[in-house]
């Protein structure tokens, strides 16, 4: 009785053990799927639109009150700024709509074609109409990312402008500086073709200049300009991650799929 209930127990173990083997396996074989580099680039993706969609909002509503207050008082003269200003905020959110869902279905096909490369589930298997998704999807992030490195360009023209205007109200605080006559430093923001030239007063001299840079709208405009354009940069590598990664398994099913038709034969 003893000998038996000791096999039994020797046989006990030995099924546990194997299930957490094969518990251990099966984790492994999970984790081995996962596109890591189409992960990254998902998280890398959304933080930058999130950034660059929220923070260009704010900014340009910002930036629409300083130039209402203090450079163009008449609102005919910034009419067309603002139109231009609040089709670029509905451009914004369809931005933020499209690449949340466009980021979805990247880090879905990616472990779509992860698991085939790595062939882990034998229900993955490279078809023509897998290769032409893949395909197409190499194709369209190759051009967002075109897209993008314009749009990282322009989201840097603000952050210039607005850098120019704290540089001058920097040095007409500066001690150093020795200025005698602070109302002869002026910005005129007509000569960027933010407001036509017509628009009054369309520039801001001395101490007026320096009220502009201390208010809040100034100072928060800048820095969200700053990180949206920081937002544009990490959207930018992420795209390029996915291109990569879209691009090699592309390659690889490619090949695959050419081993598959000399084995037919």
């Amino acid at each position: 009785m003893e000998t038996t209930s000791e096999e039994n127990r020797e046989q006990s173990q030995e099924k546990g053990g194997t299930r957490i083997n094969s518990c251990f396996e099966c984790c492994i074989k999970c984790l081995g799927g996962v596109p890591y580099a189409s992960l990254v680039a998902t998280i890398l993706c959304f933080s930058g639109v999130a950034l660059f969609c929220g923070c260009g909002h704010v900014a340009l509503t910002g930036t629409l009150t300083i130039l209402e207050n203090h450079f163009s008082k008449v609102t005919s003269d910034h009419a067309m700024l603002t139109d231009v200003i609040q089709l670029m905020q509905y451009v914004i959110y369809g931005i933020a709509s499209f690449f949340f869902l466009y980021g979805i279905i990247l880090l879905a096909e990616g472990f779509y074609t992860t698991s085939a490369v790595k062939e882990l589930h034998s229900e993955f298997k490279t078809t023509i109409c897998g290769r032409c998704i893949s395909g197409m999807f190499v194709f369209l992030t190759y051009i967002l990312g075109i897209a993008w490195l314009g749009v990282f360009g322009f989201s840097a023209v603000p952050v210039f402008l607005f850098y120019n205007m704290w540089s001058t109200c920097t040095a007409m605080s500066s001690p150093v500086a020795n200025l005698t006559n602070v109302d002869t430093i002026c910005v005129d923001v007509r000569q960027y073709g933010i407001i036509p030239w017509n628009a009054s007063p369309g520039k801001a001299c001395g101490s007026t200049l320096g009220d502009i840079c201390n208010t809040s709208e100034f100072y928060l405009s800048y820095h969200l300009y700053i990180i949206a354009c920081a937002g544009a940069g990490a959207t930018v590598i992420a795209l390029l991650i996915y291109m990569m990664a879209t691009t090699y398994n592309f390659a690889v099913l490619k090949f695959k799929s050419r081993e598959d038709c000399c084995t037919k034969f």
